[in-house]
C-alpha cells in the first residue's frame, strides 16, 4: 500500500497531462495493474537509493484496481493534512508504534512547532527521531512559502537532516523528501543516542553544535527504556542525581540502570544545537512536573532559555496513545554569556486539537449544537493551535496584553520548583480567584493554611491488596465508589474483618469526614461525605480523608460544597499532574484555595441545603436496605 501511495504521488508530480494512476474507460483489470506495476518500476529507477531493485507490488490485479479507483480522484499534493505520514501510520500497524514508543506527530502540531521557530533557508535543521519526516517536510514547505529564489530553495534542502533508528521509517522519510524535491541524501538510518556507532558519512554531516534548529517528537515510554551502560554514561541525564538541602539537584558519578529515551533525547538535542540554537520537542507531561524528575528541569534551566511551553490535550495522539504531552521550546544558552536570571516566557493550554479520541475530525459548534461555518460556508475545524500560534506572534511582538489559556506570559521568577506545566499557571483561574477576593464577599484561604491553623486535618488511605477482595463484608472504598457526594461500595471488593482492624485506627474514619479523590485519571476531584452508614470502611490510597476539626470555622457540609464549586474543581484539575502511569494532585492539594463566604446567612443556607441532601441520600439508602431485607 505504501508503494502504491508513492506511485500516486509520483504520478501527480510527473504525469500532469495524462495521469498513469487512473482507470480509463473499457480498461481491463490486467491493463490497469500492468500500467501501475510499470509506474512502480519507474519510481524505483528514479529513487534507487530508497527502493530496492527487487521490490514489487504484491497485490493482485483486482486489489490494485480497487486501490486506484479509490484514490484517483484525490490530489495528495494539495491535501491539508500530512497524508503520507497518516497513511503510513495506518498501514504500519500498532505493533511498532506500541512497542517502540513511536507515535506520529499530527500535522497541526508539526505546523505549530515550525511556525513558532520560524526557520530560514540558511539555517541547518535536524530531527534526530524523524520517523516518516513530518517535521522536515513541513520545514521545507514553510521555507518555500517564504521564498521564491531557486538557489535559496536548493540551499534549504541541503540544510535539512533527519535520523531514525528504524530502517522502514528512514526509507519513508527519504522517499517523501525525494518526492517533494530533494534532500534525501541527508536522511540516515542510525541510533541518534549512540553516535559512536555511526558511519563516517553521518559523523561528517551531523556534528555536535552545528545545528540552528531541532524539531523532534522522540519515542517515549517506560517499556522502551535505554539500559545500555555505554550509552548512558555519555549523558549527564544518564547519571543519578541527588537532591540537596536547598531544593536543587546535584549530579553523581553513578550511572543509572536505565533511563527513558525521551530524557536522553532532550540532552542529545541540546548537544546538536549551536549556542542560541532553537528547539521544539514533544515530551510526556510527567517530565514537566514530577517532583522526582526535578533534576531534568534543572538541567534544562542550566543549559537553555525557555521560550515557550504549549500543553496539548490528551486526544492529541489518540487513537494511538492517550499519553498527555506538551511541546517545549528552548534556546540553547551561549556559555560565554551570563545566565539570564529572569525573563518572560510564553505558555498556552490547548483544549481542542481538531480530532476526537477516535481520530475523527471535530468541528466548531454553537450553543444550539449547530456547526459554525466560515465565510465560504465550510465547517471550521475545532482546533486551538492556530490561535495559539497567533498569540505567540503577538507575544514576540510585545502585543500580548489580554491573557487567557490560549496564550499568556509568565516570568521565569514566577516558576515554582521547576514546574513547567501551563495548566498550573492558568491565568483564567488566577483572574477568577482575584475577582472573588476583590468582591469582598469571600475569604480566600488555602487548604494548606487550614491545616496549619488546625481547622482541618488530612489523612491518606491505603492499599490492602486485591487478594483480600471479596473475602469479607467490610467495604473497601475505591475511587470509583465515590459518586455524587456519597459512597457506593462495591460488595465484590469487600475485605475481611481482620484487615479492617489493621487499618481502623490509622485511617480513623468518622461520620461527617469528607472523602476526596486525589489520584487516578478521570475521577480526581470527586467527593463524598461519610454518613453513619459508612463509618466501618477502609479507603484506598488514592483517596484523602479530610476532617473538619473546628466546624464553627469550617463546617464539613460547607467544605463538601466548596470542594465541588467550579473554581475549586478548576484548581484541582490544574494542579493534577501525570506522574508515572497515573495522574495525581499530590502535595499541591494544599495550594488549592477555598473561597469561604463571609456572609453568615449564606453559609448557614448552604449548610442547611447540604444537610437536607445528605439526609435524603441516607434515608433512600436505608429504605432500599429495609425493603430488600424483607426477602431474606
Amino acid at each position: 500500500m505504501i508503494r502504491l501511495l508513492f506511485c500516486k504521488i509520483y504520478d501527480e508530480l510527473h504525469y500532469k497531462n495524462k495521469s498513469a494512476f487512473k482507470i480509463y474507460p473499457n480498461e481491463s483489470d490486467l491493463e490497469v495493474s500492468q500500467r501501475i506495476r510499470s509506474l512502480f518500476e519507474e519510481v524505483k529507477n528514479s529513487y534507487p537509493d530508497i527502493f530496492d531493485k527487487d521490490e514489487k507490488l504484491h497485490l493482485d490485479d483486482k486489489s490494485i484496481v480497487y486501490a486506484v479507483k479509490s484514490l484517483q480522484d484525490y490530489k495528495f499534493l494539495n491535501a491539508d493534512r500530512d497524508v503520507i505520514s497518516e497513511a503510513f501510520q495506518a498501514f504500519w500497524g500498532p505493533g511498532l508504534r506500541g512497542e517502540k514508543g513511536q507515535f506520529f506527530t499530527p500535522r497541526n502540531v508539526v505546523r505549530l512547532c515550525v511556525k513558532f521557530l520560524d526557520p530560514m533557508p540558511s539555517e541547518r535543521i535536524i530531527d534526530p527521531a524523524c520517523g516518516s519526516g513530518g517535521f522536515l517536510v513541513e520545514s521545507i514547505d514553510y521555507i518555500f512559502r517564504k521564498i521564491k529564489e531557486p538557489e535559496l530553495k536548493s540551499l534549504a534542502f541541503g540544510n535539512v537532516f533527519g535520523i531514525d533508528k528504524e530502517i522502514d521509517l528512514a526509507k519513508i522519510a527519504k522517499a517523501y523528501m525525494a518526492i517533494i524535491g530533494d534532500g534525501r541524501s541527508n536522511i540516515f538510518c542510525a541510533d541518534s543516542l549512540d553516535p559512536e556507532h555511526w558511519s563516517e558519512i553521518i559523523n561528517e554531516k551531523v556534528e555536535v553544535g552545528s545545528f540552528d534548529i531541532v524539531f523532534t517528537n522522540p519515542p517515549f515510554g517506560a517499556r522502551i527504556s535505554v539500559d545500555d551502560k555505554e550509552i548512558l554514561k555519555k549523558y549527564k541525564l544518564g547519571h543519578k542525581w541527588e537532591k540537596t538541602g536547598d531544593s536543587q539537584w546535584r549530579i553523581t558519578n553513578e550511572i543509572l540502570s536505565k533511563q527513558a529515551p525521551q530524557v536522553l533525547f532532550l540532552e542529545r538535542c541540546l548537544q546538536l544545537l549551536k549556542p542560541k540554537g532553537r528547539m521544539a520537542i514533544v515530551l510526556p507531561d510527567g517530565i514537566f512536573g514530577n517532583p522526582t524528575d526535578g533534576y531534568i528541569l534543572q538541567y534544562i534551566f542550566q543549559e537553555a532559555r525557555i521560550l515557550a511551553v504549549v500543553s496539548l490535550p490528551p486526544e492529541t495522539f489518540l487513537p494511538s496513545t492517550h499519553t498527555k504531552t506538551s511541546v517545549l521550546f528552548l534556546e540553547k544558552r551561549d556559555p560565554s554569556e551570563a545566565v539570564d536570571k529572569d525573563y518572560e516566557l510564553f505558555m498556552a493550554i490547548a483544549n481542542k486539537v481538531g480530532h476526537d479520541k477516535d481520530g475523527k475530525m471535530i468541528y466548531k459548534m454553537d450553543e444550539t449544537g449547530k456547526y459554525i461555518l466560515d465565510k465560504n460556508g465550510n465547517k471550521i475545524i475545532d482546533d486551538d493551535l492556530p490561535e495559539i500560534v497567533n498569540r505567540f506572534e503577538m507575544f514576540k511582538g510585545g502585543r500580548l496584553i489580554e491573557y487567557n489559556h490560549l496564550g499568556f506570559s509568565i516570568r521565569l521568577s514566577e516558576i515554582k520548583e521547576f514546574i513547567l506545566i501551563p495548566n498550573y499557571y492558568d491565568p483564567e483561574v488566577k483572574q477568577e480567584l482575584g475577582e472573588l477576593e476583590k468582591s469582598g464577599n469571600y475569604e480566600l484561604i488555602s487548604i494548606g493554611d487550614l491545616v496549619e491553623r488546625r481547622v482541618i486535618s488530612i489523612r491518606r488511605g491505603h492499599e490492602v491488596g486485591s487478594r483480600y477482595y471479596g473475602m469479607g463484608s467490610v467495604p473497601f472504598i475505591r475511587t470509583s465508589d465515590i459518586v455524587n457526594w456519597e459512597i457506593k461500595a462495591d460488595p465484590i471488593k469487600s475485605i475481611p474483618e481482620e484487615i479492617y482492624e489493621k487499618y481502623k485506627m490509622v485511617q480513623d474514619i468518622k461520620e461527617n469526614d469528607v472523602l476526596l479523590v486525589t489520584d487516578g485519571t478521570f475521577l480526581i476531584g470527586r467527593t463524598a461525605i461519610v454518613t453513619p452508614l459508612d463509618e466501618k470502611i477502609v479507603i484506598q490510597s488514592h483517596i484523602r480523608r479530610i476532617r473538619c476539626l473546628r466546624p464553627d470555622v469550617l463546617h464539613p457540609f460547607l467544605l463538601l460544597f466548596l470542594l465541588n464549586t467550579d473554581i475549586v474543581q478548576k484548581q484541582i484539575k490544574n494542579k493534577t499532574f501525570v506522574q508515572a502511569t497515573i495522574s495525581t494532585v499530590g502535595s499541591r492539594l494544599k495550594e488549592i484555595v477555598l473561597p469561604i463566604p463571609k456572609e453568615r446567612l449564606l453559609k448557614e443556607k448552604i449548610i442547611r441545603e447540604v444537610t437536607e441532601i445528605i439526609r435524603m441520600k441516607v434515608e433512600a439508602r436505608t429504605r432500599i436496605s429495609n425493603i430488600l431485607s424483607m426477602f431474606h
